[in-house]
């Protein structure tokens, strides 16, 4: 008797239990059986998105290969439209510019450059804002130049550093500051900088004819 009671205790304190905490408890099992399915989907979502946006980009790859510049525009186009947060866009976005610069077409490559800029992959970030100097300095935008490198955060920017150094020399000379071009030659120099024509810059503004010019 004394077990079956106790059964009995048991089973009511159960029944008790699940009228206050069975709602809840219903409630708690599915948003929980809900949220898992939801990650799952977003995860294959993306790794769809992300081969998706791979296959893509590998047909531009083979495009720029066999220097196709309308495919390669349409190609980076769609990658821009379909898949624009993913790297593959800027990747093709460099390659699109690269092209439009072979086509002449200098304003189209500085606008995509300067997208890929603003992006928030730091190193592509970096990558594009180089070449956008490179463009700037060909195109006679000396101080839009180097405000673009002033605005880099050091910091941020050491792995390109010497890049940006090298770029500010090459402003300063079109500018005819010598001095200045000289300082940043030589800052990126002592730092390790690898160019086969900084060497070759820096003895150009200390040849004979640059050192009487000044006099």
């Amino acid at each position: 008797m004394a077990i079956y009671e106790t059964e009995e205790e048991q089973l009511e304190a159960l029944k008790r239990w699940w009228k206050e905490n069975g709602t809840s408890t219903v409630v708690g099992v599915t948003l929980g059986i809900a949220i898992i399915i939801g990650w799952n989907y977003w995860q294959d979502h993306k790794k769809e998105q992300a081969n998706q946006a791979s296959a893509l980009y590998d047909q531009l790859l083979k495009a720029a290969e066999t220097d196709q510049k309308d495919s390669v525009d349409k190609l980076a186009k769609r990658l821009q439209e379909q898949y624009g947060n993913s790297n593959y866009a800027a990747y093709g976005g460099l390659f699109q510019a690269k092209f439009k610069v072979q086509q002449g077409d200098i304003p189209a490559a500085k606008e995509i450059l300067k997208k890929i800029a603003d992006g928030k992959d730091k190193e592509l970030s970096h990558i594009a804002k180089i070449r956008l100097v490179k463009l700037m300095l060909a195109s006679g935008e000396y101080e839009q130049g180097l405000q673009i490198i002033n605005d880099v955060d050091q910091a941020e920017a050491a792995k390109f550093s010497d890049n940006y150094d090298e770029l500010v020399g090459d402003l300063y000379v079109a500018l005819d500051r010598l001095d200045e071009a000289r300082t940043a030659y030589q800052k990126a120099l002592k730092n390790g900088y690898q160019s086969p024509l900084l060497q070759l810059k820096i003895d150009d503004l200390t040849t004979p004819e640059k050192v009487e010019a000044k006099k």
